[in-house]
């Protein structure tokens, strides 16, 4: 008695249904995938702003001067601070025409650590926030405290080519960076309650 040959593959039909089932599925990822993406860029932007503001603390508190961390509008020669601007240098002085430079102790704006918002976070929006003056502009005493503004220094990070924030009905988790008046920095999400650990 001979055993019938079995057949080893997928027939047409099998295979164009797990095509299907595939596309199916890849539509289905591609706007939370895009979400993922935008989400993101925003922590990338925000991190980099919080971890600038924490080191020109410390540089403060490690110097025992006054150190400056501001935002400005690029990050060459033709800089300028921005209330607006995703660039940030901490110097010792005024880094305005001058943020290319190389970092110095010496040699003037002294300038200590500089970013360029274009590095992997493209599109990203900075913009300080109501209530908060001199925005572009934050200085730290040799205690790590606040000198300006005395008020306490506030920033949102946006994406709004990819929509907009939760906290204002959309679909994006937008983030703040935040120096209160003695010191205190802090990044939080302004759609979550006061009482929530990452709240706002």
């Amino acid at each position: 008695m001979l055993s019938p040959i079995s057949q080893l593959g997928l027939t047409l039909l099998e295979l164009m249904i797990a095509l299907a089932i595939a596309a199916f599925l890849m539509a289905m990822a591609v706007p939370s995938f895009s979400d993922w993406i935008a989400a993101a860029r925003i922590r990338t932007s925000a991190e980099a702003l919080l971890a600038g503001a924490q080191l020109a603390r410390a540089e403060a508190v490690k110097r025992n001067a006054l150190v400056r961390f501001q935002l400005t509008s690029t990050a060459d020669a033709s800089c300028a601070l921005s209330a607006s601007g995703n660039n940030w240098v901490i110097s010792l002085d005024d880094p305005s025409a001058a943020c290319g430079a190389t970092p110095s102790s010496t040699a003037a704006p002294r300038i200590i650590q500089a970013r360029s918002g274009n590095e992997g976070t493209s599109n990203v929006t900075v913009a300080g926030l109501a209530g908060t003056s001199a925005a572009s502009l934050v200085r730290f005493n040799g205690l790590g405290q606040l000198v300006a503004p005395a008020n306490g220094f506030s920033v949102q990070v946006s994406l709004p080519a990819s929509g907009s924030c939760r906290a204002a009905g959309g679909d994006l988790r937008c983030l703040q960076v935040r120096v209160s008046a003695s010191g205190q920095v802090k990044m939080c999400d302004p759609a979550l309650s006061v009482s929530d650990p990452e709240g706002c």
